[in-house]
C-alpha cells in the first residue's frame, strides 16, 4: 500500500482561525505573533520541562484530572515547581480557549519548564525566576482521511529506552528521541516510526502508543517502556469494562505483522487506525477495523460521560 504523501497522528483540518489566536505566557494572553520566552528559558536551552496535551470537548477538557495526575507526577520527580495549583491551571486554560471564543474541537499544548535561566549552563539553580507557563490552544480538528487510509508505520532502530536513562513516562520537552525516530521512519518511506523496547518487543510509536488485534483480543505492551498515556489507559479500562480481552504483554513483530488489526492511541486523534506496517498491509490495510470502530465508539461516550460528569461536579 502506497499513499502520495506522508501524514501524521497530529494531522488537523486547515483552520484559518488559528492564524490569529492568543496564547497563555506567564500570566498574560497575547497574539500569537507576541508570544515569546527567553532565548536563556531551560526549556529552550536544555529541554528542561513537561508538558500536557488536552482536548476541549463542550466546555470541558476531557479526562483533566488523569492529565494533572500526570503532569504533577512528572514535575515532582524532577523538582519542577509549577507554581500553580490543578483549579489554577484549568483557570488558564479555560481563560486561554475564552480568549480565542473557542468551546469544542480545540487542542492545547501546556508547556511548564524552569524557567529563566542566568547563565547558558545546565545546572537547575540557575533557573532563578520561576517556572515559565504557556498554554497554545487551537481550533483542531483531526483530519478525517486518516480514518479512511490510516497511518504507515516503519521499524525504526532508535529504542524507547530504559527508565535509568530517560524515563519514557515523562512527558517531556526533551523529545530528541522520538524526533530521531520519526526521521527515521520518514527515510524508510512510512509516517511514523514504530519504536521497540531495549528487549527487541514491540513498543510504542515516535508519538502515540501502540495497540493490535488478533483474534479477537487487543494487546498494547507491558507498558514498562512506553509514555502512560491517558488515552491508553481509557482504551484498556474499556476493554475490560466491556468484555473485550485486553492484554499488557510482550509481543513481537512477529505478532504485530500478522495482526488483524492495529491502532495507535493519542489524545488529539483517539484511536487512529494503522493501515501497514514495513510494508506489510495489517487486515485489510485500510481504515478501521471493526474492534477498532468499536473501541472509538465506546471511547466517545465515556468522554460525552467525563465531560458531563466535570459540568455536574462544578454545578
Amino acid at each position: 500500500m502506497t499513499s502520495p504523501e506522508n501524514q501524521s497522528t497530529h494531522d488537523a483540518e486547515t483552520d484559518p482561525r488559528n492564524d490569529d489566536i492568543k496564547i497563555y505566557v506567564n500570566g498574560d494572553i497575547v497574539p500569537k505573533d507576541q508570544a515569546v520566552v527567553s532565548v536563556y528559558d531551560s526549556g529552550f536551552m536544555l529541554g528542561d520541562g513537561m508538558w500536557e496535551g488536552m482536548r476541549l470537548y463542550d466546555g470541558e477538557w476531557a479526562f483533566f484530572d488523569d492529565h494533572m495526575d500526570r503532569l504533577f507526577n512528572s514535575c515532582k520527580a524532577v523538582s519542577l515547581d509549577i507554581g500553580h495549583g490543578r483549579e489554577e491551571i484549568r483557570d488558564i486554560l479555560n481563560r486561554t480557549a475564552a480568549a480565542n471564543g473557542m468551546i469544542t474541537d480545540a487542542h492545547c499544548r501546556l508547556m511548564i519548564t524552569r524557567g529563566r535561566k542566568a547563565k547558558p549552563f545546565q545546572h537547575p539553580a540557575l533557573s532563578k525566576w520561576g517556572p515559565t507557563v504557556v498554554a497554545i490552544v487551537e481550533h483542531s480538528r483531526p483530519a478525517t482521511g486518516l480514518l479512511d487510509r490510516g497511518i504507515r508505520l516503519a521499524t525504526v532502530p532508535q529504542v524507547r529506552g530504559l527508565p535509568h536513562s530517560q524515563n519514557p513516562k515523562f512527558n517531556s520537552h526533551s523529545k530528541l528521541n522520538c524526533v530521531i525516530a520519526c526521521l527515521q521512519a520518514e527515510q524508510a518511506g512510512a509516517d511514523e516510526g514504530l519504536m521497540l523496547d531495549p528487549n527487541g518487543f514491540v513498543n510504542t510509536t515516535n508519538a502515540c502508543n501502540f495497540f493490535i488485534v488478533r483474534g479477537g483480543e487487543v494487546w498494547t505492551s507491558t507498558g514498562d517502556y512506553c509514555m502512560n498515556g491517558v488515552t491508553r489507559q481509557k482504551v484498556i479500562d474499556l476493554c475490560r469494562a466491556n468484555g473485550i480481552p485486553v492484554f499488557e504483554k510482550n509481543y513481537s513483530l512477529y505478532e504485530a505483522y500478522g495482526a488483524d488489526e492495529a491502532f495507535l492511541t493519542g489524545t488529539f486523534g483517539a484511536q487512529t487506525p494503522v493501515a501497514e506496517i514495513d510494508g506489510k498491509p495489517i487486515g485489510a490495510g485500510r481504515g478501521a477495523g471493526p474492534m477498532t470502530q468499536r473501541i472509538r465508539a465506546l471511547y466517545k461516550d465515556l468522554v460525552a460521560q467525563n465531560v458531563a460528569e466535570q459540568r455536574a461536579a462544578r454545578g
